[in-house]
């Protein structure tokens, strides 16, 4: 990934710092997107520390002029756009269907989902003048299955699993790979709180994880920076789930 050029959205924490840090670690030249200003420039600022190369840009994935902003400010920075990591992402209180709150749901779907199309939409063009490029997004294993309660994030994810098949099949010929990774239960801040909010269910999903335990922000920006590098570069359309097994069952 030497001297590559990309974005990761949602890359103030989670996932997608453990993404941004992976692709700098890796030689690439990294845009940080986030929504807070705060947590971008912290991630930059350990990606600087560690000696690579990152610029921030603030960006609201559901907001088309914000997207703009980001392709643009990358190209006029950098000069191209080679790689990206969709992950940018948000989920919604647990409820069943008939009481869901229609704000919830529109909120859901217009960050997870049509962030998504957004970044694709803008992102492309902007690879296909450099040659070609290879795109990640983040969707879920709730991208391949269902779970009861969650109704209006699994329908997001699985609206990013069919927007990667269907965007691969559109430009392979031009040189692009769209592939998605589906993480399961992932050790991030926010599963950290719960597990130690709620130890013994905590416990008892892990126990039910084919490997024994929940996944790491790192395990799976590890799998993220492999599908936009060349040793993947057979890889296109495949939701690639990263979960321990989970649903190997």
């Amino acid at each position: 990934m030497n001297n590559k050029v990309g974005i990761v959205t949602g890359s103030g924490s989670g996932i997608g710092r453990a993404s941004a840090l992976a692709f700098a670690n890796s030689g690439a030249k990294v845009v940080v997107s986030d929504i807070s200003e705060a947590a971008g420039n912290e991630t930059v600022k350990i990606i600087k520390e560690q000696g690579g190369d990152a610029l921030f840009v603030k960006c609201n994935v559901a907001n088309e002029e914000d997207v703009k902003h980001l392709i643009n400010t990358t190209i006029a920075h950098y000069g191209q756009l080679d790689w990206a990591h969709n992950n940018a992402g948000i989920g919604a209180p647990t409820s069943p269907v008939t009481e869901i709150d229609t704000k919830h749901w529109q909120r859901v779907i217009d960050v997870t989902l049509t962030g998504t199309f957004l970044c694709l939409k803008y992102e492309i063009p902007a690879m296909l003048e450099s040659g070609g490029g290879a795109i990640v997004n983040t969707a879920s294993t709730g991208g391949l299955v269902g779970t009861p309660g969650l109704s209006p994030y699994i329908s997001a994810k699985h609206g990013v699993t069919g927007l990667t098949k269907s965007v691969s099949l559109e430009f392979g010929k031009q040189n692009i790979r769209v592939n998605s990774i589906c993480p399961g239960m992932t050790r991030t801040a926010a599963v950290e709180s719960w597990s130690q909010e709620s130890a013994e269910q905590a416990k008892a999903f892990e126990a039910g994880i084919p490997l024994g335990r929940m996944g790491t922000a790192e395990e799976q920006a590890n799998t993220a920076v492999w599908l936009c590098s060349d040793q993947s570069s057979f890889i296109t359309g495949v939701n690639l789930a990263v979960d321990g097994g989970e649903t190997a069952e």
